[in-house]
């Protein structure tokens, strides 16, 4: 039986503390050079691109449905491309995950009346960031950025002819990851528990665990059909295949950094002796993200997640 809580107000998204290279660079980023790509994946189901998560964006005379909404700064572009391709009112968004390259529109949103949905970890972790890399204390979203429906158990919309259900994946990249599944469009959204950019970022400072990721990208090839399009986070949109080679990927370098702990290697002997070599020339943007992830599985696996 689904739960739900509501809360409501308006003010202003405050960034936070968070293991991404998106949220480490933002303010770095000049936003007034960010241009919005929109392209239509299938059917009435757009995704939109600036700087950040890929934006999903169902159009219909019913309004318009989003996942995800970048930075703050963002959101004025974000929304003159989606009326380029809607005129109608955006009614409703879900929030894959709290970090803020996907939730840093969130006050800007809410003020134009679109409804926020997300797991109650994530609301508890805007309210209750995490610190930062640098042990400095994060900075709580203000409660116009807060989401104001959750759920602890898949929930489905019916609009625009299409159904739309929201899954939970319990402790994947996050402790409050959710994928969103457009059923007529044939079209799965992932968030950052699956990305076809880099190697997976397991965010164990905000509850991600590789038990959890496995289970969500198996619960992803077990949904997905021959033809359906997998939206990630990150990177190009891609098939099941690839999903199961990147999940597959994951319990090799697993195996092989258990077995470099197994010998009694340090964290630093692990990362020399290069556990991902014979990925890395298939994996973009390996070269700053491989280091991260063989950190992070041996913190699961000394830790025994």
């Amino acid at each position: 039986m689904n739960k739900q809580a509501i809360a409501c107000g308006f003010a202003a998204v405050a960034a936070f503390a968070a293991v991404t290279v998106a949220a480490q660079g933002q303010a770095q980023q000049d936003f007034s050079k960010v241009e919005i790509k929109t392209t239509k994946v299938s059917g009435n189901f757009y995704t939109l691109e600036g700087s950040g998560g890929t934006i999903g964006a169902l159009v219909g005379p019913e309004g318009v449905f989003m996942v995800d909404g970048e930075f703050a700064p963002l959101t004025d572009k974000i929304m003159a491309a989606i009326r380029k391709i809607s005129t109608t009112p955006v009614r409703f968004m879900i929030n894959t995950h709290v970090h803020p390259d996907h939730t840093g529109g969130n006050e800007n949103f809410a003020r134009l009346g679109v409804t926020i949905f997300a797991r109650p970890e994530l609301r508890e972790r805007l309210m209750h960031p995490a610190p930062g890399a640098n042990g400095a204390p994060g900075t709580p979203a203000p409660p116009g950025a807060l989401p104001v429906i959750t759920y602890d158990a898949p929930i489905t919309f019916h609009m625009n002819g299409e159904q739309i259900e929201a899954i939970p994946v319990p402790r994947a990249h996050t402790d409050g990851d959710t994928m969103v599944h457009f059923v007529n469009a044939d079209v799965i959204m992932t968030g950052d528990f699956y990305r076809s950019l880099g190697y997976p970022n397991i965010d164990r400072a905000n509850g991600g665990t590789l038990k959890g990721m496995l289970a969500g990208l198996s619960e992803v090839v077990a949904m997905a059909g021959p033809k359906t399009k997998i939206v990630p986070g990150h990177g190009e949109i891609v098939d099941r295949n690839a999903v199961a080679a990147h999940r597959d990927m994951i319990l090799v370098i697993r195996d092989r950094v258990a077995d470099l702990i197994k010998q009694g290697k340090s964290q630093a002997e692990v990362v020399a002796a290069k556990p991902t070599a014979d990925y890395d020339a298939k994996v973009p943007t390996a070269s700053t993200t491989s280091e991260r992830f063989i950190g992070q599985l041996y913190a699961e696996i000394k830790a025994g997640s």
